[in-house]
């Protein structure tokens, strides 16, 4: 017996009508009046669940508790005047799997934090399952868009010697004994997917990624997922054009594909959002130079916790009121100091300043790290020299500059990152299945 899905009865119930169905998922909720009972059965693939009504004077099994998995058999009925267009009349319930009396999720709501402790019951919620069949409509738009690009999927290396963002944040493994050098978990997959831009042209690698950062913030996870595209014949100007189509293409798709969920997180967590995502996709990103970022900033009177000047980096509450207060949509802020950047970045003719942007987006900040490329040889080894990094760890980097070397550009995109600006959650632990945060790590 091939069973449908609550999505698929939502798709057709009109056709069956008057037929005898079968429901299959969790319990929901359950209410036994003296003569009629209802059971609301979802599972998971929509935010719908459905009614099955209950005639308790049948020998109908009803003894089940909240979270079984059930199966009800009966007639679907057409209820166009009530909130659910149908209900099924139920004839047999066969429960295949019960539910101890303890069951985490008795109420209809809990914190996100008590959500946060139990991962692996969290998506039986309305609104964690809304969070993750969104992610999923988002990662294949995001494929979507690359393969319609002429994209190759390179799959990059977790395990690596190199640390590529040169900032010493990473997760080291005890394998020196098994691969005779020290080496880590990556932070980053642009380094080893680089190659093949340069024998492929257009390449991206998609992935988690790790940073041992000690941080409790809403904005970190020590293991996340990033996409990270590389052009070869790429500049820094041609880049920034892929990012904001890549970006839009995305969002336009989330906002076609899962509208009912964003109507949810629109309604319970971020009022406004969906008008929100519709402005981006039909404005165009601004675009400005860091050094303008931040007299723009010194010069706004706004009180920061941490007050914007030259010798600084941005902080995120900068990010945010540039992208939010300033120009009220999507900012590219380019040419930042070399100083504040990784050792692969394309340097300016300025000598301080790399071609580097960061894409910043209204209440959140950071959601798109990207650059051109350092492709002239004698400019990497100096600045490898300079990062205090050393030169035979990079041997084969500097290889792509001895070997038919062109300007070449990439960027990574943080796909819990955008998951917030596009449900509107808050946290980065609510927007990724299982969360590994310092101090924590459940199982």
């Amino acid at each position: 017996m091939k069973l449908l899905s609550v999505k698929q009865f939502m798709g057709q119930y009109e056709e069956l009508a008057g037929q005898t169905v079968t429901v299959s998922g969790w319990v929901k909720t359950k209410r036994l009046g003296k003569e009629v009972g209802f059971v609301e059965v979802g599972d998971g693939t929509c935010m719908q669940s459905i009614q099955v009504v209950v005639d308790l004077s049948k020998a109908v099994e009803t003894g089940f508790s909240l979270g079984a998995c059930v199966l009800a058999t009966g007639t679907l009925k057409l209820t166009p005047e009530a909130k659910q267009p149908f209900e099924v009349l139920a004839e047999e319930i066969t429960v295949m799997g019960d539910s101890d009396a303890d069951y985490p999720l008795q109420k209809k709501r809990h914190s996100n934090e008590y959500l946060r402790t139990i991962p692996h019951l969290r998506p039986r919620t309305n609104l964690f399952s809304a969070v993750f069949r969104v992610r999923s409509v988002l990662t294949h738009a995001i494929l979507e868009f690359l393969y319609k690009e002429g994209f190759t999927y390179v799959q990059s290396p977790c395990m690596t010697s190199c640390d590529g963002e040169g900032a010493g944040e990473v997760f080291r493994l005890k394998t020196e004994e098994f691969f005779g050098k020290e080496t880590c978990l990556t932070v980053t997959g642009q380094l080893h997917v680089e190659p093949f831009a340069q024998a492929l042209r257009r390449v991206y690698t998609f992935g988690p990624s790790f940073r041992a950062e000690d941080s409790n913030t809403p904005r970190h996870v020590a293991e996340f997922w990033q996409v990270e595209p590389e052009m070869a014949f790429c500049d820094l100007s041609e880049l920034m054009d892929t990012i904001e189509a890549m970006c839009k293409y995305i969002i336009r798709a989330v906002l076609t594909e899962a509208r009912e969920e964003l109507e949810f997180f629109d309604r319970f967590v971020e009022p406004g959002v969906v008008e929100k995502l519709e402005q981006v996709v039909t404005t165009e990103f601004a675009r400005v130079p860091y050094k303008e970022a931040v007299k723009i900033l010194m010069e706004s009177g706004e009180q920061f916790q941490i007050p914007a000047s030259m010798d600084t980096p941005i902080q995120t509450e900068h990010e945010r009121y540039l992208a939010g207060e300033v120009f009220k949509r999507p900012v590219f802020v380019t040419d930042y100091p070399k100083g504040q950047k990784a050792f692969y970045m394309y340097q300016n003719d300025d000598g301080e300043t790399v071609a580097a942007t960061d894409l910043l987006f209204p209440k959140l900040g950071e959601i798109v790290g990207a650059s051109q490329r350092e492709h002239r040889l004698e400019k990497l080894q100096k600045r490898i020299e300079e990062c205090g990094l050393k030169e035979e760890d990079y041997a084969w980097y500097c290889d792509l500059r001895r070997y038919g070397s062109c300007v070449h550009s990439g960027f990574g995109l943080g796909v819990e990152r955008m998951m917030r600006y596009i449900t509107g959650m808050e946290n980065i632990r609510d927007v990724i299945a299982y969360p590994r945060t310092p101090g924590t790590i459940l199982f």
